[in-house]
């Protein structure tokens, strides 16, 4: 194809008008139903990329609700932003992937597990501790 036909817009090219547009912070925010904050936070934290449009204001690829409702499944699973961020090239790029992901992924749901097992034996001494304390004489001051 000639650079004249590429410049029209012709079949195969990647013309604006067949570009999805890139979504300003708000759109996105409404989108994913994240706040503007989390999402500016996201960014500052390497977690998201935008782009600024000529009057400085953010524009995010069309990708990037799909790339936040990711971040928010893996906030949700208690993964910090520092755990996230080495991982999530990996996670969105197949092409990335390695082992060491899901090694690290296994590590947090064992450490997981762990946590709600010691959780699980509090709830047992609490009851132990309730029903000892249903039993007692009411002790007056």
């Amino acid at each position: 194809m000639t650079g004249a036909a590429e410049a029209t817009g012709g079949p195969g090219t990647n013309a604006p008008e067949d570009r999805p547009a890139a979504m300003s912070i708000g759109a996105l925010a409404a989108a994913t139903g994240v706040s503007v904050r989390s999402l500016r936070y996201y960014e500052q934290q390497g977690l998201l990329e935008s782009e600024r449009s000529a009057a400085g204001h953010r524009r995010f690829a069309p990708g990037s609700a799909e790339r936040v409702i990711l971040i928010q499944h893996l906030f949700a699973a208690g993964l910090s932003s520092r755990t996230i961020a080495p991982m999530l090239p990996c996670m969105v790029d197949a092409s990335l992937r390695t082992p060491l992901l899901i090694e690290d992924l296994r590590a947090h749901r064992d450490r997981l597990e762990r946590e709600i097992r010691r959780q699980q034996e509090t709830v047992r001494i609490l009851d132990q501790v309730i029903g000892a304390y249903r039993q007692s004489p009411t002790v007056e001051a």
